[in-house]
C-alpha cells in the first residue's frame, strides 16, 4: 500500500507542529514565542502565522496532534456495534496519550502556571481532556442505541472511563515517581478496566 505524499504545505506544517510542540514541553507555552517555532522548524514566521493565526491556535493544534498521532479520534469510535472491541483498543491508545512524557510535561506546566495563566490551562482542556469526553459521550449515546449497554448519563460515564485508563502509572507520573514496576501490568489493567466498566452497563 502506496503511503500519501504530503504537499509541501503538510510538510511544513508538520515541522511547525513538532518545533511547537517541543519548545512548549522544553519551554513552557508563555517563554515559547512564534519566532522561535518559525527558527526551530525551519520556516519563516509568516508561514507560522499563515498555518496557525495565533500561538494560542497553535498551543491547541499541538495538542490535537498529538491525541491523532496515537490514533485517538471520531474515527476510532465509529462503530458502535462492537464496544468490547473499540473500547480495548480506544483505552490502550488513550492510555499511551496520558502517559507519554509530553502529556506529562505539558500537564505540568499548566498546573504550576494555573494561578498566573490561567488560560492555559483552559486551551489545554478544551483541545484534550474536553475532546476526549465529547468523543466518548456521542459514542455511548450510539452504542446505547443498540440495546444492549444503558448510558444513562453519558458524559458522567465518559469522565468514569477516561479516569479509569489514568490508573496508578498516571498517579505515580504526575508525581515525578517511577513507574518500571506497574509497566508489566498496564495492559492487563487496562482490559481488566474495560471490561468492568462495561460490565456495569450491560442491560442483559
Amino acid at each position: 500500500m502506496n503511503t500519501p505524499v504530503m504537499s509541501r504545505s503538510e510538510q511544513k506544517r508538520d515541522q511547525i507542529l513538532l518545533a511547537a510542540k517541543e519548545l512548549f514541553c522544553e519551554q513552557g507555552f508563555p517563554n515559547t514565542s512564534m519566532d522561535e517555532v518559525a527558527k526551530l522548524a525551519g520556516v519563516s514566521k509568516q508561514t507560522v502565522y499563515s498555518h496557525f493565526g495565533c500561538k494560542d491556535d497553535l498551543f491547541v493544534a499541538s495538542i490535537e496532534s498529538k491525541c491523532i498521532m496515537h490514533g485517538v479520534n471520531d474515527e476510532m469510535l465509529a462503530d458502535p456495534s462492537t464496544p468490547e472491541t473499540t473500547l480495548a483498543m480506544f483505552a490502550k491508545h488513550f492510555g499511551e496519550v496520558i502517559t507519554s512524557p509530553e502529556a506529562i510535561t505539558v500537564f505540568k506546566a499548566c498546573v504550576s502556571q494555573a494561578d498566573t495563566h490561567p488560560e492555559i490551562s483552559k486551551l489545554f482542556y478544551s483541545a484534550g481532556p474536553e475532546n476526549i469526553l465529547g468523543l466518548l459521550s456521542d459514542y455511548f449515546i450510539k452504542v446505547a442505541e443498540l440495546g444492549n449497554y444503558q448510558f444513562d448519563n453519558p458524559h458522567h460515564c465518559a469522565v468514569r472511563f477516561c479516569l479509569l485508563m489514568f490508573g496508578e502509572m498516571r498517579m505515580k507520573q504526575e508525581l515525578g515517581l517511577d513507574i518500571t514496576e506497574l509497566l508489566p501490568d498496564r495492559e492487563e489493567y487496562l482490559s481488566g478496566s474495560v471490561e468492568m466498566f462495561l460490565s456495569a452497563y450491560k442491560t442483559n
